[in-house]
């Protein structure tokens, strides 16, 4: 069996260095907020070009503590509205939804999935006050244009970075276009930690500050709470383990970007539709998702051929029984979408025979 994505083979690699940096953190008594978490704040901070990088505890709190820092700095108010695509993953409307915010859903940019600064335009009211590009499947979405928009309007923006570690236009990385970026580093990602972990880029020390306290019960100092905070915090061990992996993240983007190459020039099969790629910088290929209009035989196919795939994702926010009252919004665009999609195997381990099976079976798939 071909694997969509072998985490223990990934790790694998740096199993010794893994083990050493457990072994450091065990050895030294100190299990949270200590140097491990200074130290990889510190670099990926570095790698992603910002002057702040936040630890917490995962993705989901990243977006969440970011809208709420934004309250309690007194940018946001309940019900003001957060523009995002409607095709994202359910964590970017949770975050919205669960500080009092209003999700306002856009038809994604028909080619990269992505944010379309035309929809957004046209999305825009007197109560717009934060714009939210998802960069889905590690490309990101076009940061130019939509801080443009934001600018025009005086609008915050905040990069839901967690696809899309590494990825740049013009030589800038995600997350460092907006007034933050929220990075996942759950353990299949292109960056993947061995449990949850998540972390918030920014160039603002107010908001930095703030993200901090309200991830720390509301702290600054022990015992004394300014916000009504939570528990949210990238813990030593984590943050080891990131320390460890950070340093081999290029390597692995630069062969998940050939296995993408060679998907994107070999397979040719007319009924399934190959995923749009601006330029090579733009996008790190966290996922290669196809699309199919006969995607349950394709899987099927796929799986009786050995070859492991996954859907991402196959029911979108506003038709979950979580958002019954976004369910009667008409959005075919996004519908289409998460009723074709279909990710094939994509993973900085595997090897060319496993690169050419996937090949061959998907050209050899018919109907």
């Amino acid at each position: 069996m071909i694997s969509f994505l072998n985490l223990k083979e990934i790790n694998a690699q740096y199993a010794e260095e893994l083990k050493q940096a457990c072994s450091r953190v065990i050895d030294s008594g100190w299990y949270l907020m200590g140097k491990e978490l200074e130290s990889f704040e510190s670099q990926f901070a570095s790698y992603c070009g910002t002057k702040c990088c936040i630890g917490v505890a995962n993705g989901l709190d990243a977006l969440t503590l970011t809208l709420r820092a934004w309250k309690e700095l007194g940018k946001l108010e309940d019900g003001d509205e957060v523009i995002v695509q409607a095709n994202t993953y359910i964590a970017s409307i949770l975050a919205i939804t669960v500080n009092n915010l209003k999700p306002v859903l856009v038809e994604p940019d028909e080619y990269t999935f992505n944010l379309s600064p035309h929809l957004v335009e046209k999305a825009i009211t007197a109560k717009t006050k934060v714009l939210l590009p998802v960069h889905l499947y590690g490309q990101m979405s076009p940061m130019p244009e939509i801080m443009e928009i934001a600018h025009k309007h005086n609008l915050l923006v905040l990069e839901d970075c967690a696809q899309a570690h590494g990825a740049k236009i013009n030589g800038k990385n995600a997350g460092n276009w907006g007034d933050a970026g929220a990075f996942s580093f759950y353990p299949g990602k292109n960056l993947g930690a061995l449990g949850d972990a998540g972390a918030v880029t920014t160039n603002s020390a107010e908001l930095a500050k703030a993200i901090r306290s309200l991830g720390n019960y509301g702290s600054e100092k022990k015992y004394e709470n300014i916000y009504r905070g939570v528990n949210s915090r990238l813990d030593e061990i984590q943050a080891a383990m990131l320390n460890v992996k950070l340093p081999y993240l290029d390597a692995e983007i630069r062969q998940r970007r050939h296995i993408s190459e060679r998907y994107l020039n070999e397979i040719t099969n007319p009924l399934v539709k190959l995923p749009a790629s601006k330029n090579e910088d733009t996008h790190v290929w966290h996922l290669f998702v196809v699309m199919c209009a006969n995607r349950e035989s394709l899987q099927s196919y796929l799986q009786k051929q050995g070859i492991q795939t996954l859907i991402h994702y196959p029911v979108p926010p506003h038709k979950q029984q979580a958002y019954k009252g976004l369910n009667s919004l008409s959005l075919p665009k996004t519908e289409k979408i998460h009723q074709e999609v279909l990710s094939l195997p994509l993973g900085p381990t595997m090897v060319e025979s496993d690169i050419t099976a996937v090949v061959n079976a998907v050209n050899l798939f018919n109907i």
